[in-house]
């Protein structure tokens, strides 16, 4: 028996040989895995990442299965997703998996980047690791809006008119980019089958091909870490960072724990909340679209209503649009904008905590601002943290250079 076993063990090891000799799979794992050394002293935010990739996963495959029943025609589309609520096994499950899942997705990456905020990991060497990532977060929110047009409810069909007629403010070439966007002069069967064709196909294979530069620069240049210390900088005699620990198994054991712990959550939501109060799911978007009858209130899905909100605090089209792109586009910079000579939050000054507070507390206003009514109160006070959220990469960039730190330690601490 012994050694029946022992010569089948010699032939896996044969056929994984053979397999090594024509594809690097031992050394892929070698070197992204079992010899990739992480810094020891990660902490809960460093679960974002592999949640993201997590959720990435089950997007595209909760997409593929609701792709085979749904059709993409203005007379078809609604009626198709209704059918896959009522009719296809499990076909209720499928489409909260995706929906909820857009909503969790962007709760992940706003928590990834705020983490990024906090321990500087934008900071040199990893400019380009933050560049991918935010190229990662605008393709995100163009495959949500793309996808949040297709169920073809009167806020999918609005939400469309009122975002494709953004770039109409454009001089000289907003009109006919308008139209090429909608692919007619009015929003029909045309727009809904190239958006169909951009969010299943188009924008995930340069999602895919985003997500796997990003992990690249990010094992080129290895993690960052609670305290802000290049770990590769203090090695021992065989080369491996004294202050550092290998990817598998102990973060692997950590980051399926975390999948664990944040799949209870996703399941408990999409059983017993799927569509957070309107928040995930408005309620006008179980009417199927009118062009002739108007929402009371149009207004984007909670994830862009920050940036929604700062394009209504501006009374001129042209500009609205224009600092919205603004607010956005200026995250790109933030690796050049923070000069401070530390990385991480627990060494700089108070000026540096009480400025990342302010901003938090706009970002998380103006998404509220975003989806009320827009009275006057209102629109002054979005204009007021409109102007809150912009002072904070100014202050940033004339503070951060001379601002107060504490020194750095030469080891990460626990």
């Amino acid at each position: 028996m012994a050694r029946t076993e022992g010569k089948v063990a010699q032939q896996a090891n044969a056929l994984l040989d053979w397999v090594d000799d024509r594809l690097p799979v031992k050394s892929f794992w070698d070197d992204h895995l079992a010899k990739y050394y992480a810094p020891k002293n990660f902490n809960f935010w460093y679960y974002m990442g592999s949640l993201a990739l997590l959720v990435l996963v089950m997007q595209i495959l909760t997409g593929i299965f609701l792709t085979m029943h749904y059709k993409p025609t203005a007379e078809e589309a609604f009626a198709s997703v209704e059918y896959i609520m009522r009719d296809v096994d499990w076909g209720w499950l499928i489409r909260y998996m995706h929906s909820t899942g857009a909503s969790f997705f962007f709760i992940v990456v706003y928590l990834h980047m705020f983490r990024a905020l906090l321990y500087g990991s934008y900071r040199k060497p990893r400019e380009l690791l933050w560049v991918f990532g935010m190229l990662i977060y605008l393709l995100l929110m163009a495959e949500a809006f793309m996808g949040y047009v297709l169920p073809w409810g009167q806020m999918s069909y609005w939400g469309a008119q009122v975002i494709i007629n953004l770039f109409g403010a454009i001089p000289a070439i907003g009109e006919p980019l308008v139209e090429w966007i909608r692919g007619d002069y009015f929003i029909s069967d045309a727009t809904l089958n190239r958006f169909f064709a951009l969010h299943v196909i188009a924008l995930p294979v340069a999602l895919l091909g985003l997500v796997v530069l990003h992990l690249t620069a990010l094992h080129e240049t290895g993690s960052n870490n609670p305290d802000g210390i290049e770990i590769k900088k203090l090695k021992d005699e065989n080369g491996v960072p004294l202050d550092g620990i290998p990817f598998h198994p102990y973060y692997t054991v950590k980051d399926i724990f975390g999948c664990a712990m944040f799949l209870l959550v996703f399941a408990f939501v999409i059983f017993f909340w799927p569509e957070a109060g309107g928040l995930f799911l408005e309620h006008d978007n179980f009417v199927p679209a009118d062009p002739l009858v108007t929402p009371e209130h149009i207004k984007p899905v909670w994830y862009f209503t920050p940036y929604y909100a700062i394009l209504k605090a501006v009374p001129d089209k042209l500009m609205g649009v224009v600092l919205m792109g603004v607010s956005v586009m200026i995250l790109f910079l933030l690796p050049w904008l923070d000069r401070s000579p530390v990385k991480s939050i627990r060494y700089k000054g108070a000026w540096f905590k009480i400025l990342l507070a302010l901003f938090t507390v706009a970002f998380i206003r103006l998404g509220m601002l975003g989806m009320a009514e827009g009275t006057v109160a209102q629109t002054w006070e979005t204009r007021w943290w409109t102007f809150v959220y912009f002072a904070f990469f100014i202050c940033l960039f004339f503070f951060s250079k001379n601002g107060k730190t504490k020194p750095v330690p030469e080891r990460v601490t626990h």
